[in-house]
């Protein structure tokens, strides 16, 4: 197999391939309410997430990130805008973060526009 058709795998765990949405617009998740996960993708003392709280938003979509293993599970409970608008704030394993970006430039993107916004506030100092 020649280098250039070779596809990049990244793993979000020894053994196990990210699960990335072929689009953006099939994720169709809730953007607000009460969400419960699943035991399979959080396996805490508290299942639902108050979407209203942006910690507890970000904290639901790291974990359905880091451990969907069906296309389902994404287009359940993630919402497609909602990623973009909370890209740059999710704490995310390198190759989780690594795969989206490159099916996704949109979330490329979003996590740039922070760092440009830093270094313009830098220069007006």
């Amino acid at each position: 197999m020649s280098t250039a058709s070779r596809v990049a795998v990244h793993l979000a765990r020894p053994h196990r391939a990210v699960l990335v949405a072929g689009t953006l617009g099939e994720l169709n998740g809730p953007t607000s309410g009460l969400v419960e996960l699943p035991l399979r993708l959080w396996w805490g003392p508290r299942s639902a997430f108050d979407l209203a709280q942006p910690t507890m938003l970000a904290w639901m979509y790291e974990n359905v990130l880091r451990e969907a293993i069906r296309v389902e599970e994404l287009r359940g409970y993630l919402h497609g805008a909602t990623l973009v608008r909370v890209w740059p704030e999710l704490n995310l394993p390198r190759a989780v973060r690594a795969a989206w970006e490159a099916r996704h430039p949109r979330l490329r993107a979003a996590g740039l526009r922070p760092h440009a916004d830093q270094l313009a506030g830098a220069g007006a100092l």
